[in-house]
């Protein structure tokens, strides 16, 4: 797929995503989203070499802010279904990434923005990163996962301020709240992103995927979080990783994780 709205640069094993609609302040149209859903649910997976993502915006003033609203007009409600069916199912693809997927903030994080943020795996704020869910200023509510991963971030009773009165929050705001892993100087998202997925880098591969893989059925309706710990347990105890690790703590030496 050629992307349009997509710039990729691998570096350093790591496979950088700019949304590049600086314009429009990177807002997801409906071509942007396909693309998204191109780039994880075939492009990236066949990058076996690389060791992660990360997701940012071009331009200064935005990493995403929001959706394109010209395409909500005349939307009615078999239409808006649709929409956040379809964004919600793009947004897992980016959840469910058996890499680690880090957005680097570096503007404006609203509404469908805020929701991209969230389902990717950490988030790196530049101090001058702002965050919201102002989709009740339009008469909507969140419609990509916003409802359900605001409040796995930053518990119920915040969310339901955060999602009902449209205030945003500003980077050390949203790092206070556990919605952010890290803020730092404007300019340096990208940086230190990939300084963060460098050292997980040097991690064991396939138990990073087991961590992921778990992390994420803890939150799943129809999966027991404790039962997908203890499969993943037992497929990363199957591998040469593991023997390798166990062997190199035991020597005292720096494991050499080939991901087998």
């Amino acid at each position: 797929m050629q992307y349009q709205h997509l710039l990729l640069e691998e570096k350093d094993n790591i496979l950088i995503v700019t949304i590049n609609r600086e314009k429009a302040l990177n807002a997801l149209n409906t071509a942007t989203m396909l693309e998204l859903q191109h780039l994880f649910g075939s492009d990236a997976p066949q990058r076996s070499h690389i060791a992660g993502l990360i997701l940012t915006g071009a331009g200064e003033r935005s990493f995403v802010a929001g959706a394109d609203i010209s395409e909500f007009l005349g939307m009615d409600a078999a239409r808006g279904a649709e929409m956040a069916r379809r964004g919600q199912d793009i947004f897992f693809l980016i959840e469910r990434f058996p890499k680690p997927v880090i957005a680097a903030v570096n503007g404006f994080a609203l509404g469908g923005g805020c929701e991209l943020a969230m389902a990717c795996h950490l988030r790196i704020a530049g101090e001058k990163a702002r965050f919201g869910q102002p989709e009740v200023n339009l008469g909507l509510i969140p419609g990509y996962g916003g409802t359900q991963r605001l409040v796995q971030y930053v518990g119920k009773t915040k969310a339901l301020e955060l999602l009902m009165t449209a205030d945003m929050i500003d980077a050390q705001e949203a790092h206070r709240l556990g919605l952010v892993n890290a803020v730092v100087p404007a300019g340096e998202e990208v940086k230190a992103a990939m300084a963060m997925l460098q050292k997980i880098a040097a991690k064991a591969p396939l138990a990073i995927a087991g961590v992921i893989a778990s992390v994420n059925a803890y939150y799943q309706h129809d999966e027991d979080g404790f039962d997908r710990e203890v499969r993943e347990f037992g497929l990363t105890a199957g591998t040469e990783d593991f023997r390798e690790g166990a062997s190199a703590f035991l020597e005292k030496r720096k494991a050499a994780f080939t991901g087998r």
